[in-house]
């Protein structure tokens, strides 16, 4: 055997996993998010960043608030969805370094004292702390459901601020009827890989 995880967990976070479009009423708690954070909180980013932040979406005044900067496709589903988060990068995110990395202290001056540079590292290395942070809403038992379909400036304006971006709305929970669109196909190995 290739992998070291046995089937039933390649199904749960991979090959049964799947982008839920209905929910149950059944709650997501604080607890429950805790746990996928703490579980998630060790993916790698480069120089361990962390510029991840998350915005919980809980009381029916702040949905209503998000639910006017979704696209129209994403409303219903968003408006179901027991829990909402809304996942950004903070371009600020040197300033936790000298904790984060305490064996460079110069690293939060020496790399990212320039305000383009923070905000592509911050890019890239959210959507990688995102990529996990919906892996681990499955390993919570769960499905999450993300959407880019949003208008990136109200969402900012209205839930961050300057020093954020958002990267995606996720709506969070146990699949509901009809939960799923037809599986689309992937690309196979040796449509990916090359060997040198």
């Amino acid at each position: 055997m290739s992998l070291l995880i046995d089937p039933a967990a390649q199904d749960l976070l991979f090959r049964e996993a799947r982008t839920a479009n209905t929910f149950t009423e059944e709650p997501v708690s604080d607890a429950q998010l805790e746990a996928v954070y703490d579980l998630v909180k060790y993916g790698p980013t480069a120089f361990n960043a962390n510029p991840l932040r998350i915005v919980v979406i809980r009381t029916p005044e702040a949905r209503e608030r998000l639910l006017a900067h979704m696209a129209e496709g994403n409303r219903h589903k968003t408006a179901s969805a027991p829990l909402v988060a809304i996942l950004a990068t903070d371009h600020e995110f040197h300033a936790e370094l000298p904790h984060l990395v305490p064996h460079a202290p110069d690293l939060k001056d020496a790399y990212f004292s320039e305000r383009p540079v923070r905000e592509e590292a911050a890019a890239l290395n959210g959507a990688l702390q995102a990529a996990y942070f919906l892996i681990g809403i499955r390993a919570a038992g769960l499905t999450a459901g993300p959407m880019t379909g949003y208008d990136a400036d109200g969402l900012r304006k209205e839930f961050l601020d300057d020093d954020h971006a958002p990267l995606m709305v996720v709506n969070i929970g146990r699949p509901g009827p009809d939960a799923w669109f037809p599986r689309l196909p992937r690309l196979t190995y040796e449509q990916v890989v090359s060997t040198l």
